[in-house]
């Protein structure tokens, strides 16, 4: 069965926030996928994203999460005002150096949006952290 495409490309989203979010790109994070209510990002290899101890700072993961929901809740809605209500981040294990890929999926959709997302180093099936997430839509 063919996967749902998403309310918003992959070029639609990157000039979504290139207009409306500049502070989003500051990341540097690779927008790999965004379907309906899903989407994977990537937070390539940057000695920058790293903390004492060599592991990706939670900070960076943070906001690799938050970004890659938002994608997912854009896909899913089409609505670009949606903004977070909460997110909530459990660190599974440090994130050794090198790229992060974020896959998220929205759980439930409506005027509050609630989804989840694994963080997963290039390369290895472990995760080393996950998120939930509520986000508010704005009413039309």
């Amino acid at each position: 069965m063919d996967k749902p495409s998403g309310l918003i490309t992959v070029d639609g989203f990157r000039q979504l926030l290139q207009d409306q979010h500049p502070f989003a790109t500051r990341i540097g994070a690779e927008i790999l996928d965004i379907g309906h209510g899903t989407a994977s990002l990537r937070l390539p290899p940057d000695d920058a994203h790293t903390r004492l101890g060599g592991i990706i700072s939670g900070p960076m993961l943070m906001a690799l999460a938050d970004l890659t929901l938002y994608a997912a809740v854009v896909g899913a809605t089409g609505n670009a005002e949606a903004v977070t209500s909460s997110l909530s981040i459990n660190f599974i294990r440090g994130a050794p150096p090198g790229g992060v890929v974020a896959q998220a999926r929205i759980l439930k959709t409506g005027r509050i949006c609630s989804g989840e997302v694994h963080l997963y180093p290039d390369g290895n099936g472990q995760p080393v952290a996950h998120a939930i997430s509520t986000w508010a839509l704005p009413r039309s």
